[in-house]
């Protein structure tokens, strides 16, 4: 405890890290604020019907990352995913398209080019997203929709709404990043994900009192085996094998350069959330197609790919999770292209020859690592089944695995790194008392 206020103090003592932190709380508290600030024209109190359809399923994830947003109908109730979306088909294009592939050599101008249109199209799919929500909103809550407004000018008008809250969000988020502590896209998605915990914890904590399953000991083993699930899904994030590098002597003038020994970190994890994302989003064709048709629901397959609690949809998805983990790695890891570099600089991995033979080395250690992280990625990604298997509330059950329990791990390892940083260029002790706190690559990650 006394290690704990000391270090609190350091903190407070640098000036620079104190205005980053204090910036960050004000625009934490601006979003905040922004969710309750509901579209014009929308009655809060009848809301109730679109609250009951984000209590479960996908919906309830969305909901989740925009802090409750999307159920209160608010300017920002689009949050911040469709930025990531795009992000991540801009990401795609960079390994697959010749045009983005040469953008990504281009170093700044190459990046600044690539955000660019990372922007344009999270604008595109704003606009469609945006229409899409006021249409479930008038299905689910119409009554919640004052009768007087013309429906036409309110979906055009409100959709702009929509889009600019978004794009609020993100320009909170990048100020964050300039300003404040940690990845500001990142911090942003952890908020809205922290913000639902409170409501979810002091609900199951009433349903364990009240409907007589377990009581309080019910309720402490369930943070207990909360806290163990946190903790493997750290080592998850951190878990990395590292592959010695020798670099040649070379003779330059007078002067010797090289002749040291680096290690290339290999994360066991390097798709992080991408591949429950990927699944989540095949797995979202069937609900939809179900939603918008007349498929008959009782057949046993339709009905297992449409519950997310069902054994077949959770085999699928963890099936889907682990070979998305092979394709992202892959295209991800450019053995050739870190071999090729090691040779270029005088490197070699010791007992392996330059060229092809480091890159298949390096090829069969990735295959060797992914398939234990692809399977504990699945693992940790169905978690919320099993725990709605031992009657623990849905909204509660989102925490003990899935999307955003990593995003939570990997954003706030991330924002400590940060922090220690700055308490160690000030020459104070870190926040742990051996070691160093690793963030998910070393570097803040986008998500």
């Amino acid at each position: 405890m006394r290690k704990a206020i000391e270090t609190l103090k350091n903190i407070w003592r640098i000036e620079d890290l104190r205005q980053r932190i204090l910036i960050t709380i004000l625009f934490v508290a601006i979003y905040r604020f922004g969710s309750y600030v509901v579209l014009p024209g929308i009655n809060p109190s009848m809301l109730s019907q679109l609250h009951q359809q984000t209590s479960g399923g996908l919906l309830a994830l969305l909901n989740m990352f925009s802090g409750g947003a999307f159920s209160n109908a608010s300017i920002f109730a689009l949050g911040i995913m469709p930025y990531i979306t795009a992000s991540i088909v801009v990401q795609l294009f960079g390994f697959t398209i010749p045009y983005f592939q040469k953008l990504q050599k281009e170093g700044e101008s190459g990046r600044r080019k690539m955000n660019q249109y990372t922007r344009y199209l999270t604008i595109l799919i704003l606009f469609i997203q945006g229409p899409s929500y006021l249409f479930n909103l008038k299905m689910q809550a119409g009554p919640a929709i004052n009768a007087s407004l013309d429906w036409t000018p309110f979906m055009f008008t409100s959709s702009i709404i929509l889009a600019a809250g978004s794009m609020f969000i993100l320009w909170l988020g990048e100020r964050i990043t300039d300003k404040g502590i940690g990845n500001g896209i990142s911090f942003i998605i952890l908020i809205g994900i922290i913000a639902r915990l409170p409501q979810a914890l002091f609900q199951e904590l009433v349903s364990r009192m009240t409907d007589k399953t377990g009581g309080l000991i019910m309720f402490l083993i369930e943070i207990f085996v909360l806290l163990i699930v946190f903790a493997a899904a750290t080592l998850l994030v951190q878990g990395v094998r590292k592959v010695p590098v020798q670099y040649a002597k070379k003779m330059v003038g007078n002067k010797t350069y090289g002749g040291a020994r680096q290690y290339i970190p290999l994360k066991v994890n390097a798709a992080n959330v991408m591949p429950i994302i990927f699944a989540q989003a095949i797995l979202l064709i069937p609900i939809t197609i179900v939603g918008y048709s007349t498929a008959n629901v009782a057949n046993p397959i339709v009905r297992a790919l449409t519950d997310h609690t069902s054994f077949g949809y959770n085999f699928v998805y963890a099936v889907l999770i682990i070979l998305f983990t092979y394709f992202y790695t892959a295209i991800t890891i450019n053995s050739h292209q870190m071999a090729e570099d090691m040779k270029r600089n005088n490197g070699f991995i010791p007992g392996i020859k330059p060229g092809k033979p480091t890159s298949d080395f390096i090829d069969g250690i990735m295959d060797r690592i992914t398939l234990p992280g692809s399977i504990f990625l699945a693992l940790v990604a169905i978690m919320p089944a099993f725990a709605g298997v031992f009657g623990v509330k849905t909204e509660f059950a989102q925490f003990f695995g899935g999307t955003s329990l990593l995003i939570l791990v990997g954003v706030v390892l991330d924002t400590l790194q940060q922090v220690e940083s700055h308490l160690l260029m000030r020459h104070y002790d870190g926040l742990l008392k051996s070691g160093r706190i690793r963030g998910r690559s070393g570097s803040i990650a986008a998500y």
